[in-house]
């Protein structure tokens, strides 16, 4: 989530199937309710069915700012139930463009830009934020760095924080699966990719989206100690980040 204390207003990125959860974490962290809405990646389970919790059988919103880019919001739009949520206006869908800016206030601003994944429904995109103080990119989905046309390192030393794409630790994670059909780069590959950085560039990269198999989950694990002991992070649960 992106919370401004001084305006009282918060969005989230992404609603996730436990979208309930996020909710209650967030006012319960922020004591702020309700959230003035909703930035979508792309159309992949963990990411955007969520949305059904807005609708009214379950929250029954008003009219929701949710921002997505023209092919999610086109899949939103021409597929049930998701479109009962904007026929009743549970949701209004704001469409966002690649490397547009929306500006949220006065201090802060959200750029997405896309990057390539498995778009079978939409496309998918990573975002900036930017804060009175600091800028950070989010990027929970990605396919293997090297299929982007954008520099990873690059984008890392533009920013002061980057929250990237662990999915898996390694290609031992999942026996029972091609992985080439889910192409994440594994944290592994990432650590090697950003090996030759300065530990200050180092320290600004986070680790996001660990599948229930990564064994960063657990911080006493050997390969959490790894991530660690190479000058990286991952992401906690609750972690407060200041803009």
């Amino acid at each position: 989530a992106l919370v401004d204390p001084k305006s009282k207003e918060q969005w989230l990125f992404d609603a996730t199937p436990d979208i309930k959860f996020q909710l209650q974490a967030l006012e319960n962290t922020t004591n702020i309710n309700p959230i003035n809405g909703i930035f979508l990646t792309h159309a992949h389970i963990g990411h955007y069915v969520g949305l059904l919790q807005l609708g009214r059988e379950v929250m029954g919103t008003q009219n929701m700012p949710v921002y997505a880019m023209e092919k999610m919001h086109k899949f939103l739009k021409n597929n049930a139930p998701w479109n009962q949520l904007i026929r009743i206006k549970n949701i209004n869908i704001n469409t966002i463009s690649n490397n547009n800016s929306v500006k949220l206030n006065e201090r802060i601003k959200v750029t997405p830009f896309l990057v390539p994944h498995r778009d079978e429904y939409s496309e998918t995109v990573g975002y900036i934020i930017d804060g009175p103080n600091k800028k950070i990119a989010f990027i929970p989905d990605i396919d293997k760095w090297g299929k982007w046309n954008k520099d990873i390192i690059s984008l890392v030393k533009k920013v002061d924080l980057a929250f990237i794409d662990g999915t898996f630790y390694d290609s031992n994670e999942i026996n029972n699966r091609d992985m080439s059909e889910i192409p994440h780069p594994f944290v592994v590959e990432s650590m090697e990719l950003f090996k030759d950085l300065p530990l200050k560039e180092k320290a600004k990269i986070i680790f996001i989206h660990m599948n229930h198999t990564n064994p960063l989950l657990n911080s006493e694990s050997k390969q959490y100690k790894r991530v660690v002991e190479k000058g990286f992070k991952v992401a906690e649960f609750r972690q407060k980040i200041g803009l």
